[in-house]
């Protein structure tokens, strides 16, 4: 009873906290009474085969100590995935209030430190070509992770917590969708860079953009006109971000938004507009058409810079809504896209989250009735918009709502790690009204406190990915980028998005460095010289580039395809 009285006053505390290192503490301290602490410690348990972890970690630790340069790449090559052994089981990481068992953070680790040994190590003891066809092969076969922001009208302050707390710890994924209200924070962060995020995040800033949406909020919702003046919208899509197209801001900031639109018309698909589908299309219309909740706001025709600079219509017969409707977590399309296998899902979406857990197991026959009770749902839901199909001239707009009830039931709503809020249902009437200035704080710092019991998850299992990516971004872009023109990109580097505007500097001046200096130590100086010497016996004859420059023009092709 003692006990119980310990632990619930330290959930207390941790609800309360204000900083993510105050609730680390915490959470520790409640490990280590409730016992988590010493199932941490344990390698034994039913949910992860723990023999294998731990012969492939004595294993690794063993070739490095040797030296076995070879055998810890057939090693690494035999089993660089998230989910070996079982151990990206979600259950693992919600056992205890921080981490999970210390054989596999472990294991993570020696990982980590494994692919850093072998990308520094000299290339004498293992080609180059051998590591760059080793780390581009990792890197489809490991994959990476999105960030997937859901919609939910103004509950999308939530997100900019969520998204705080990420970028405090250094953790928010360079691949990130969003929907209705998701789509905004993801236009938000598609245009800024991190140091303009940091900026954008300042307390100050927030209370003060608090204060100028509450009050658009209530000229829009508490006005005399029963009509929503679609203008105040646009005003607040256009102060949080420039006017730029999709290429632009990847070009600008790295990261590869996506943005979900529903068809207004029937007989259409819904799409996921980014840098690869639509370059050239404006983000602000973009945003604009997610957030056209339907019957509140009219639908919205897209826009996109043609080859003049000019704005002009993206197909132009068409007009688009809410994307929530079709795709809230579009994971499916992200996967083809950018290799994307592992989703953190910041959810507000009132549909959903009286059926999200977030971090809590839920038992199993609480989980079997639930997917009952869904599949029910939408079998009679498939049954009644057959009937209405067939009746499609008869019930135009019967057919049109029955058709967005089921997109809207016909969704998978969760993903590995689910961000929820503490509340389980949200009056839908309040998600398109007024809400205070306070009101607004107290969702994004509902979403920053929510992501707390999440952050060491996320840093485990994001971790090889984020190393492998530097890695490559270093042969890229950086020191390991190899001389020469002998040296080609692996056909798995054509996953491998383009260069952005400061990977292609840093190309520039690398190139320009060894330009000037060769792999033999003499200088241009020195290279001019012996050719003027030499032009005195030998005839003149033309030229040949540099490696450098054959390297350079080599990534500038790769760049362009």
């Amino acid at each position: 009873m003692v006990q119980s009285r310990k632990l619930a006053q330290l959930e207390r505390q941790m609800a309360k906290c204000e900083t993510y290192d105050s609730w680390r503490e915490l959470a520790l301290k409640h490990d280590e009474l409730s016992g988590a602490k010493r199932w941490r410690e344990v390698d034994q348990t039913r949910q992860y085969d723990y023999g294998q972890i731990r012969l492939r970690l004595d294993r690794l630790r063993s070739l490095r100590s040797r030296q076995d340069y070879q055998g810890l790449l057939f090693n690494l090559n035999e089993g660089i995935h998230g989910n070996m052994g079982g151990m990206g089981r979600s259950t693992l990481y919600q056992r205890a209030k921080f981490g999970t068992k210390h054989l596999i953070e472990q294991y993570i680790e020696e990982i980590d430190d494994s692919l850093r040994f072998i990308a520094d190590l000299d290339n004498s003891k293992i080609d180059v070509q051998d590591k760059m066809d080793f780390f581009y092969r990792a890197n489809i076969c490991f994959g990476r992770s999105a960030l997937m922001l859901s919609g939910g009208g103004v509950l999308g302050f939530y997100h900019l917590g969520v998204v705080k707390t990420l970028l405090s710890q250094g953790l928010l994924p360079r691949v990130i969708s969003g929907a209705s209200a998701g789509s905004l924070v993801a236009g938000v962060l598609g245009t800024h860079t991190d140091r303009e995020l940091k900026k954008f995040f300042d307390p100050a800033n927030v209370h003060f953009e608090a204060e100028r949406e509450a009050s658009v909020f209530s000229r829009m919702f508490l006005g005399r006109s029963p009509q929503i003046d679609v203008g105040d919208l646009v005003k607040i899509i256009a102060r949080l971000m420039p006017d730029m197209t999709f290429q632009e801001a990847y070009e600008k900031t790295g990261r590869q938004i996506s943005i979900t639109v529903a068809p207004a018309e029937p007989h259409q698909r819904s799409r996921l507009l980014n840098a690869i589908t639509s370059p050239n299309v404006y983000i602000r219309s973009a945003v604009m058409a997610s957030c056209a909740v339907p019957g509140v706001f009219p639908p919205v025709m897209l826009m996109a810079k043609n080859v003049h600079g000019e704005a002009q219509p993206y197909l132009p017969t068409r007009k688009w809504v809410d994307g929530s409707i079709a795709d809230d977590l579009p994971a499916k399309r992200l996967s083809r896209l950018y290799s994307t296998n592992h989703y953190i899902v910041s959810m507000v979406n009132p549909i959903a989250t009286p059926f999200l857990r977030g971090g809590k197991p839920r038992s199993r026959v609480g989980a079997a009735l639930g997917s009952l009770g869904v599949g029910m749902g939408r079998e009679m839901l498939n049954f009644y918009r057959g009937v209405a199909q067939r009746q499609g001239d008869n019930w135009p707009r019967f057919n049109l709502l029955l058709n967005g009830v089921h997109a809207l039931m016909d969704q998978d709503y969760s993903g590995d790690i689910n961000i929820v809020p503490s509340f389980r249902w949200y009056n839908p009437a309040k998600i398109l009204s007024h809400l205070t200035e306070k009101e607004l704080v107290d969702l994004m710092r509902g979403g920053e406190f929510s992501a707390f019991p999440h952050v060491e998850s996320i840093r485990l299992c994001t971790r090889i990915s984020r190393t492998m990516e530097e890695i490559l971004h270093r042969f890229e872009y950086g020191d390991l980028r190899p001389e020469g023109d002998r040296y080609h990109r692996p056909r798995s580097s054509r996953r491998r998005p383009p260069p952005t505007r400061s990977d292609r500097e840093a190309m520039r001046e690398t190139g320009s460095q060894r330009l000037a200096r060769n792999p033999d130590g003499s200088t241009a100086k020195a290279r001019a010289r012996k050719r003027s010497a030499g032009s005195a016996s030998v005839p003149r004859k033309k030229t040949p580039r540099s490696s450098a420059d054959r390297g350079e023009r080599s990534a500038d092709k790769d760049e362009a395809a």
